[in-house]
């Protein structure tokens, strides 16, 4: 497999991110947005974005493969070290390793920047995510019952947290 680098979302990564993020709003329940993205949709997200929450992509000869992100977990001040991450691959980057070495990253730049608490909220359906989150040292703190409703199903919201 040819070497894969993580490196900083920049504005020009926006469509892909979009694209990436898109199946998974069209074709899965893993997000609970209902509607595409747009490409302006992801600069300004990317944007909004800054040191202390980046996104982060995974890119191989010169494809964008996958991305993760850090999003304050609440506005209110007492949540300001603890974040809420957000990880997404390319369908066909799925089963390469790539997801792992995203949330490694992702987790790595949470403690170089000051960050206690990193949560993950993933649809009970959502398998390989779960799976993921345990082999990263999160664990489940809680679970949300039938919290979502996407393609006519109620869908419940496992809470996994990892304590950096």
């Amino acid at each position: 497999m040819p070497d894969i680098l993580v490196r900083d979302a920049r504005d020009e990564d926006a469509a892909t991110i979009a694209e990436i993020y898109n199946y998974y709003v069209l074709n899965t329940v893993v997000t609970f947005d209902t509607e595409p993205k747009t490409t302006h949709d992801r600069v300004e997200w990317i944007r909004e974005h800054g040191p202390l929450h980046p996104i982060i992509v995974a890119e191989q000869d010169g494809h964008l493969m996958g991305w993760a992100s850090l999003s304050p977990f609440s506005n209110r001040p007492a949540w300001s070290l603890t974040v809420e991450l957000g990880l997404y691959l390319s369908p066909d980057a799925r089963q390469r390793g790539i997801g792992t070495l995203l949330m490694k990253s992702i987790i790595d730049r949470a403690r170089s920047v000051g960050h206690h608490v990193v949560i993950g909220q993933i649809v009970s359906d959502n398998e390989p995510s779960l799976r993921l989150g345990q082999r990263a040292g999160f664990r489940e703190v809680g679970r949300l019952l039938e919290v979502g409703n996407k393609f006519d199903r109620q869908l419940d919201v496992v809470i996994q947290e990892l304590i950096l």
